[in-house]
């Protein structure tokens, strides 16, 4: 540790200030951007008098004029030198490329310096300051019921999973912290700045941009150092007129944060030089609707041209406008943007069991009642699915809390809640929040009386949630409140806040829903309440779905891509107005009866629950016909879902219609469905496990490359018994069921979790069920102690044949045993060890194993670290089994010898049909010498 006043080399060596900056010179002229606040500063401590001042101005560039601050500190000697390294240190702002070097000379201020003041005379590092106490005000609590209630972001927020993935949504490993974001994990194009954020609704998306920014305002985000952080809601892009205009300067100041004493001239000034240092956050990119349409508009590539903001913001996330500046874009899952505009992309997966304890722990402070809501969880996989998306658990804590303070009979997690059961609750806490009896006088909870008594208030924020459904509207003038009989009092509810101003002309507030979703449930409800437009009425939504109108909800950015209804399936659509189908389901099921014929009459109720149960019959039977089917030899029929199948499970299981779930498990008539990259959550679990009750024969289900988890699979759970195809699950579940059954024929664990502790479950499953074929469990993180569990079993194993073992870490211990595996084994054809840390000891064995082994045909050694040590042994094998037909050892570090020695073997061998030796070390010149041997390919 270097002393007080002290800085050192990159070794901690201590330097001279004076030789500092003569080591340094080089990056000190390139990253200091601003010297008026240098001069100012040197001129007022004495250091520098006006005509040192007039001469370094006299230099014609910024570097120049560095370059003369520089020789005349060193000139002014050892005290000079130190001052000047002070005010970077202390002008955070102004200096924030420096930070990094700061750090690298571990500089230490002396008590010297200390005493001299440095005053921010740069107009930059203002501005950048009133950017981070605006964002750290309006990020420091967390939305809540009311405006009342305020709870701090940094008291309850918990980090979500991240997942980065391809630009063709493959998974790239997680990020570890929010300080990842911006780092280099996980690019895929260089050339472009936007980070996309996707996620289904109330996963988090909003509050880790929250986070961000708070972080940002607090000088927190070490790793980013953006010197202007600009937020918006890209609902507020859809709010502007068609003809409004602005440009670039009015969207950043007058929209977001406008800067003082008239400097607004040199902050964009800088701004437009150094578009790195400013980052935006746009979230909500799917929640942007607009009526007119954006293709007839000019590109806007000038900073000072007026265009609408929707254009803007196209052309800022494209890098036309402000090419350079960074920008995180937020949008549900679904919204498909073209990847030359994204430089990475992530994937919020909600929380992890990990994630949901400590956030269980920051909500019940108690820990007595923090245990009973942990282990009555733990007892209801749905609900502690429900749990894993961070909105609904916000909600159910919540309400959870204000009922047990409220009443004496209230058993919170003793229930098995459906989506909408979940709305109804903050439904009533809203309607009773004026009723409330206060902590010292609890009192019998009845769900009718406050329903009855919030009628009024009920009925005209639904009407406005529904209004805005119809016109793709999520912002609300208080003309539109009002017009929809809201009165003062409605409004401290909870329903709506009011949000910042989205014009710049004084115009009144404007009102907001807590949450789409919540407007998504409350539009249901019109839907329900309404008496005025018959009970077909009803199907608006699930109409609307049917078909796109003509320059009906145009999306922003056409070049961008479009999140819009796109085909004629009722159960693939935009989300908010599936959401609103969903819970349209659940407020007219048969659980729900009881609150609403308190709500509206009864013959109504009835006739409403038969047209939709009507509707949606029809619409399954038409789905489950148009879904692609197929014949194999070895699985017999498959059906092919798509991810709006996912929809239509939602929609009834919240109906809890058994009838329309019968018709859906007749529908399926196959041995096998497929329901891979469908989005699925572990919440879905419930309404497949619904609908497969009704299955009266076993089935294959693939689930693979869904969002499952452990509580997914506990759902399913009661239909094991039936499934002979699993895939994403808990292991310890699936081996005490499956066990149990033995009928499991597949089972695909790709791109989990899974540890030595699960490939030990996981071989005992291999052991004990006889019809195993299928065994994928690529990507995951089994060592050699696991591999050799798994190869153990394997060898026993009389019915397997295919074994994926891509992407995990067995090494060559793992390999050794698969080896002793291979050898004479009945059944086992296909064999993948790629991606394992396999050498050339590890190779040996294998080829040695091949030896005496005739059923493998196809063998996969791909991206191991195989050489020309292991080219002898393989290449003996070679002559002397006459099974194997496929050999990949692409990627690997064999040279022209190995591959001259595997050439000079396959004369021997009529059976194999290609040696794929693509990615080894072998130059062009040197592949070019094996091209008569057609088999040996480079390729």
């Amino acid at each position: 540790m270097l002393k007080e006043g002290t800085v050192g080399d990159h070794q901690g060596a201590p330097l001279s200030f004076c030789r500092l900056l003569t080591v340094h010179r080089e990056l000190l002229v390139g990253q200091v951007k601003n010297t008026r606040c240098i001069l100012d500063n040197l001129q007022q401590s004495g250091f520098f008098c006006a005509e040192d001042a007039e001469i370094i101005l006299r230099s014609p560039t910024r570097t120049d004029q560095v370059r003369k601050i520089l020789e005349l500190v060193q000139s002014k000697g050892e005290e000079a030198c130190e001052y000047f390294v002070h005010i970077v240190h202390e002008v955070y702002d102004a200096y924030i490329d420096l930070r990094p070097w700061l750090k690298e000379i571990q500089y230490q201020p002396s008590d010297f310096v200390q005493e001299i003041p440095v005053i921010n005379t740069d107009p930059i590092s203002k501005y950048c300051a009133k950017l981070r106490h605006e964002l750290g005000q309006d990020t420091r609590f967390i939305a809540s019921y009311s405006q009342k209630e305020e709870t701090l972001l940094e008291d309850l927020y918990t980090d979500t999973v991240m997942e980065l993935l391809s630009d063709v949504n493959g998974s790239l490993g997680y990020l570890d912290n929010l300080e990842e974001l911006l780092g280099q994990q996980g690019v895929f194009n260089e050339h472009a700045e936007t980070i996309f954020i996707v996620g289904d609704a109330g996963v988090g998306k909003s509050i880790l941009l929250q986070k961000l920014q708070n972080l940002w305002s607090k000088r927190e985000l070490l790793n980013i150092r953006a010197k202007f952080f600009f937020k918006f809601r890209c609902r507020m892009f859809s709010a502007f007129k068609e003809s409004y205009e602005i440009s670039l300067r009015d969207l950043l100041f007058k929209h977001n944060c406008y800067p003082d004493d008239d400097i607004d001239d040199e902050v964009f000034g800088y701004i437009l030089r150094y578009p790195e240092t400013v980052l935006f956050t746009f979230d909500g990119y799917d929640e942007i609707h607009a009526n007119f349409n954006l293709e007839d508009m000019p590109e806007v590539v000038s900073p000072e041209e007026k265009a609408h903001p929707l254009m803007l913001l196209t052309n800022l996330l494209s890098g036309k406008l402000l090419k350079g500046s960074w920008k995180i874009l937020t949008a549900r899952t679904g919204t498909e943007i073209q990847s030359r505009v994204i430089r990475k992309k992530l994937a919020l997966k909600g929380f992890s069991p990990e994630n949901l304890q400590r956030y269980t722990a920051l909500h019940f402070q108690e820990k007595d009642y923090r245990d009973i809501v942990m282990v009555q969880l733990e007892a209801n996989p749905h609900l502690n699915s429900l749990c894993s998306i961070p909105l609904f658990c916000w909600i159910i804590f919540k309400t959870f809390k204000n009922f047990r303070a409220m009443y004496d009979d209230f058993e919170p997690l003793d229930i098995d809640m459906t989506l909408t059961q979940v709305f109804l609750l903050l439904t009533e806490i809203f309607l009773g929040r004026s009723s409330c009896p206060g902590l010292l006088k609890k009192s019998t909870r009845c769900p009718a009386d406050t329903f009855r008594g919030g009628a009024r208030t009920l009925e005209s924020v639904a009407k406005l949630a529904c209004l805005g459904m119809e016109r793709g509207c999520f912002v609300f003038n208080q003309d539109e409140v009002a017009s929809c009989g809201i009165a003062e009092e409605d409004l401290q509810r909870g329903f709506l806040r009011p949000v910042s101003h989205y014009d710049s002309c004084g115009n009144p507030a404007t009102f907001e829903f807590l949450h789409i979703t919540l407007q998504s449930f409350l539009a249901a409800f019109s839907l329900v309440l309404d008496e005025t437009n018959g009970s077909g009425g009803i199907l608006k939504f699930f109409t609307e779905c049917e078909y796109q109108k003509p320059d009906h909800f145009k999306f922003c950015g056409p070049c961008l891509g479009s999140s819009g209804p796109q085909g004629k399936d009722t159960f693939q659509t935009t989300e908010h107005l599936q959401f609103t189908n969903l819970f349209l389901c659940g407020l007219l099921s048969k659980s729900s009866a009881p609150l609403m014929k308190h709500l509206l009459p009864m013959a109504s109720l009835k006739k409403k629950r038969m047209v939709l149960k009507s509707y949606l019959s029809s619409c399954v039977k038409s789905h489950m016909k148009g879904l692609p089917r197929y014949k194999t030899d070895s699985e017999g029929s498959k059906v092919h879902t798509m991810p709006h199948f996912v929809w239509m499970m939602r929609c009834i299981f919240e109906s809890r219609s058994d009838y329309v779930a019968r018709l859906t498990a007749k529908g399926i008539a196959a041995d096998y469905i497929k329901i891979a990259y469908c989005n699925m959550s572990s919440s879905d679990c419930s309404a497949l496990n619904f609908i497969l009750h009704h299955y009266p024969k076993h089935l294959g289900v693939d689930m693979d490359n869904n969002n499952i988890s452990d509580y997914g699979v506990k759902q399913l759970r009661p239909s094991l018994r039936k499934l002979t195809v699993i895939t994403d699950s808990s292991i310890e579940v699936l081996a005490e069921e499956l066990i149990k059954y033995k009928v499991v024929q597949v089972l695909g664990l790709y791109m989990n979790h899974i540890t030595d502790i699960g490939a030990k479950m996981i071989a005992q499953i291999i052991e004990e069920c006889p019809h195993l074929k299928t065994l994928k469990l690529g990507s995951n993180r089994i060592t050699s102690v696991g591999g050799k569990y798994l190869a153990s079993a394997i060898q026993k194993s009389k019915s397997i044949f295919d074994v994926g073992m891509w992407g995990n870490s067995i090494g060559d211990e793992g390999a050794e045993a698969f080896g002793e595996a291979l050898k004479n084994h009945p059944s086992l054809t296909n064999l993948s060890l790629s991606a394992n840390g396999i050498t050339s000891v590890g190779g040996r064995s294998l080829a040695a194993a091949l030896k005496e082994n005739t059923s493998l045909h196809i063998f996969w050694l791909v991206q191991n670290e195989l050489t020309d040590d292991a080219a002898a042994d393989f290449a003996e094998t070679i002559r002397i089994n006459s099974g194997l037909t496929h050999l990949w050892l692409i990627n690997n570090k064999f040279t022209v010898q190995g591959a001259r020695l595997l050439a000079e073997a396959l004369p021997h061998n009529n059976a194999l049909k290609e040696i794929c030796m693509k990615g080894n070390q072998l130059s062009e010149e040197e592949q070019k010498l094996f091209e008569v041997e057609t088999r040996l390919r480079f390729f």
